[in-house]
Parts: C-alpha cells; sequence; structure tokens
C-alpha cells in the first residue's frame, strides 16, 4: 500500500474541491492507475495529498494520514471527525463501496505482500511503526530519536501531526516492551491516538508535540549509564507513558487561573496539583477505556495506574522545592540505592522533571521556538484575565513582560537549580551538553533584552513573580536574592 504522506511538494494533476486540499495527508486508489494503471507509486510519494479519479464516474476512495477512508460520490465528501485511529492498512468505510473496488484494493495489498516475499525482501521489523513503503525522513529521524538535537518539530510535520502516537510507538517497539509485556497492538494504537487526540492543538505550548518532546528527552535520559544499568523493563515502561501523558488535556491555563475562576478542576482536586491530578486521571482514564493492561492481573494494573499518578504529580512546578531539597540530599549523602525500588522511581520522577523542563537546554534552534510558544501562552491567559477583570497572573502581562525576561528569570530559578543536581547525579557527554546549551540560551536571551535593563535585574523582578506561583520556597528565595546582591 502506497501512502502519499506530507512531503514538500504539492503538484496535482487534476482539479480538487479545496476542502479536500485542506485534508493532512491522503491517498487514492483508482480503475485508471497504474497501482491499477495511474502514474507511478513513487512519483505519487513525492506529492502532498495526491488524490485520483475514477475514470467512470469520478469515485475517489482515499485515506487521511490518521487512517480513515472517505468515500467521495455524488454526495460529496464526508466531513472530518474527532476519534480517528492511524491504523495503517485498516478500512472503515463511511458510504457503501462496490465489492468490486474493495477486491480490488485488498488485492493490491495482497499482491504487494506477495511480491515482496517473491522477490525475496526480508521484513526486517515485524511491527510495522510507519508504513514500510515510506522510506522518507520520518523514518530516517527515528533512527537518531536518541540525539539531543532531534528536531520534534520537523518529525511532526513529516508525520503529519502524529509525533506523539509515531514516536511513543516507536520507543516502546525499540525497548521491546511490547513483546516483553504482550501489548496488544491495536489496543495500544487506540490508547495512543487517543492521547493524541486528549492533548489540545489549539494550546501554543502544551499540546502533543511538547508530550512527544518530553518523551524523547525521558529516552535520551533513559539511555544514560546509571539508568540503563539499573531500570527495570517496568521502569522504562512507566517512564515513557508518564511522558506521553504527563500533560494531558491540559486546558492552556495555570492551576492560579483554575483556582480564582472557580473552575470544577480546582473544587475537585481541592486546589492541590489540579492540573497533574486531572493529567493523571485523564491517563488512567484512556488505559481502562483501551483495556490496555486488562490482560495483566488486578494488582499490576492498578500499580501501573498508582506510579504512573506519582511520576506525573512529580511535575508540579510549584513543589518543584520539595523534591529538589529531596534530591540535593540524597546526593549530598551519596545514598542513592538504584537497586531499591523506591530509589529508582524517585530518579524517575527526577527524570520526568527534567524532561519536562529541557528546553532550554536544548539548541538554541529549537529552545527559541518552545520560548516563544510558552511566553505565547502565558501572555494568552494574561489577555482573558484582562478581558473578565481579573488580577494578572505573573509571567502573563505582555505589557510588563517580555519573552527574554521570562526566560532569564525561568532558568535562573528553574532550571539551572535541577539540572545542576542532575548533573551531580549523571556527569555524562549528554549533562554537560545540557548545560553548555543552557549557558548559551541564556547569554543569547540576554543579549535580546532592551538596552538598559541588566540581566540579574531582570532576573530578580523574574523571581518575585516565580516565588508568587509558589516555584521555590521563602527561604530559598531570600538565599537567593542574597546570593544575586553579592
Amino acid at each position: 500500500m502506497e501512502l502519499c504522506y506530507q512531503l514538500p511538494v504539492l503538484p496535482l494533476d487534476r482539479p480538487v474541491p479545496k476542502h479536500v486540499l485542506s485534508r493532512r495527508g491522503a491517498i487514492s486508489f483508482s480503475s485508471s492507475s497504474s497501482l491499477f494503471g495511474a502514474p507511478d507509486p513513487r512519483q505519487l510519494s513525492q506529492r502532498r495529498g495526491a488524490i485520483s479519479y475514477d475514470s467512470s464516474d469520478q469515485t475517489a476512495l482515499y485515506i487521511r494520514m490518521l487512517g480513515d477512508v472517505r468515500v467521495r460520490s455524488q454526495v460529496g465528501f464526508e466531513p472530518e471527525r474527532r476519534g480517528s485511529h492511524p491504523y495503517l492498512g485498516t478500512f472503515s468505510p463511511i458510504f457503501i463501496v462496490s465489492l468490486s473496488v474493495i477486491r480490488r484494493l485488498f488485492s493490491f495489498q495482497r499482491h504487494l505482500l506477495s511480491s515482496r516475499l517473491l522477490r525475496g525482501v526480508p521484513h526486517l521489523n515485524p511491527l510495522h511503526i510507519l508504513d514500510e513503503d515510506y522510506c522518507g525522513q520520518a523514518k530516517c529521524m527515528l533512527e537518531k530519536v536518541g540525539s539531543w538535537n532531534f528536531d520534534i518539530f520537523l518529525f511532526d510535520r513529516l508525520t503529519n501531526g502524529n509525533s506523539l502516537v509515531f514516536l511513543t510507538f516507536h520507543l516502546l517497539n525499540q525497548y521491546g516492551l511490547i513483546e516483553l509485556f504482550q501489548l496488544d497492538m491495536v489496543k495500544l494504537r487506540r490508547f495512543l491516538v487517543l492521547v493524541q487526540e486528549d492533548y489540545h492543538n489549539q494550546n501554543p505550548y502544551h499540546n502533543a508535540v511538547h508530550a512527544a518532546d518530553v518523551t524523547q528527552a525521558m529516552h535520551c535520559y533513559l539511555r544514560e549509564p546509571k539508568l540503563a544499568q539499573s531500570l527495570t523493563s517496568f521502569d522504562i515502561l512507566l517512564g515513557l507513558l508518564a511522558a506521553a501523558t504527563h500533560d494531558l488535556d491540559h486546558p492552556g491555563v495555570n492551576q492560579p487561573f483554575l483556582i480564582k475562576t472557580n473552575h470544577y478542576l480546582a473544587a475537585l482536586y481541592r486546589n492541590t496539583s489540579v492540573l497533574e491530578n486531572h493529567h493523571w486521571r485523564s491517563a488512567v482514564g484512556l488505559l481502562r477505556e483501551t483495556e490496555l493492561f486488562s490482560h495483566l492481573p488486578v494488582e499490576d494494573s492498578l500499580s501501573i495506574e498508582r506510579q504512573l499518578g506519582s511520576l506525573i504529580l512529580a511535575t508540579d512546578i510549584s513543589r518543584q522545592n520539595e523534591y529538589l531539597s529531596r534530591f540535593r540530599t540524597h546526593l549530598d549523602e551519596n545514598d542513592l540505592c538504584l537497586g531499591h525500588a523506591s530509589h529508582r522511581h524517585f530518579v524517575l520522577q527526577m527524570a520526568l522533571k527534567c524532561a519536562d523542563i529541557c528546553n532550554p537546554c536544548r539548541p538554541w534552534e529549537l529552545s527559541k521556538q518552545w520560548s516563544e510558544k510558552v511566553t505565547e501562552e502565558f501572555f494568552h491567559q494574561g489577555d482573558i484575565e484582562k478581558k473578565h477583570k481579573l488580577e494578572i497572573s505573573p509571567l502573563c502581562d505582555s505589557e510588563a513582560n517580555t519573552i527574554a525576561s521570562v526566560q532569564i528569570g525561568f532558568m535562573t530559578y528553574v532550571v539551572e537549580p535541577l539540572f545542576a543536581e542532575w548533573v551531580r547525579f549523571s556527569d555524562t557527554r549528554l549533562s554537560q551538553t545540557m548545560l553548555g546549551h543552557l549557558g548559551l540560551n541564556k547569554a543569547s536571551w540576554s543579549a535580546l533584552e532592551p538596552e538598559g535593563r541588566d540581566t540579574e535585574e531582570v532576573a530578580e523582578v523574574e523571581l518575585e513573580s516565580l516565588v508568587e506561583l509558589g516555584v521555590r520556597g521563602d527561604h530559598l528565595a531570600l538565599e537567593l536574592k542574597q546570593k544575586l546582591q553579592l
């Protein structure tokens, strides 16, 4: 089966309705094609969303990147629906299609498979994450998924907005977790798609691309020598699932906003780790809905849910000082024993916290994009608060803050202390690379600050905002201010 993925070229040899062109990546079959007689599949693969029409009744059958089958007849195209799943090669027609068309489609699939077998082409990977005929950039990028320079934005474009599904599936497969835990492929696909769809793409920052980025960063940390030698397969499964779901169904506003607007989530979770509790419960809901772990003993599936919650709750930025102090104490006393399950779980918590806020430690080209996106989301919340005459949350006032000032404060008082302790725990080439990028990125933002504003002055102003958000304890904030004055 030839899939036309999103590539830079878009030549179409026939006029196609505008609402079809707006769809994400399509493939077509028709009796006049050279799959059944039309252009060569290799030519089709160079096109983005190629559509062919049947010569007899102008019927076009095509498949979106997300796997839905759409049939165009005299009544037009079926509108796009939510809840589509990327089961490549799975067909669920919306309209009744003639039996001959369906036979033609499936006979073509059988022809492709049998011709490969006859030519002696081996199946290199029994779990096809991307279609085996797709040999474009996305598949090549997955071969370097462990690189700290991995461009998640490019990967998301190449997968037509499905970076979280493809990346997480690939990693679960690469670690051998699908086979080890006997995960049902259909259930796993459905779970990952539901996870991706429950992220709000209208959020500039807290969306599925951010979740994919955190998952990729988590993969990099799991490969660090100390963790790779100590973590069990169960730990790795938890770490990847927690990274993929850690901001599930994020509304694009922070906890103080939900509390002061009397949002039902704030009341439900009693104003404590409101968003993180919601992310966790949403993830558990999808696990149960898809029955991903239904084949495991009840005690094991409940244990997965509990430990998944413990990891996600650790990403609450208002509890940063609590986890950082505990991590520092362990390192000072040198009593972290990764042979103990509780200590391994705590290190996973710290790894997820690092992955969640690692954007300032990425190369400038990537870090800058993330900084702009998160600040855009902050400022959007501030605009809502202004509109409804609410007190503007710290860091959310576009008139009082700049992207540079927000980032300098965040790097100085949140990112640098956390990664300084992480380097003490795992002093590797990756850790040094992250610190190097962090220093360069901070210098770059300082250079973008308006003239006359001192970097330390900017950082101190942002510290007051971070303290107001509860990111740091008062005693630590006072200590930092004293250091700043010195």
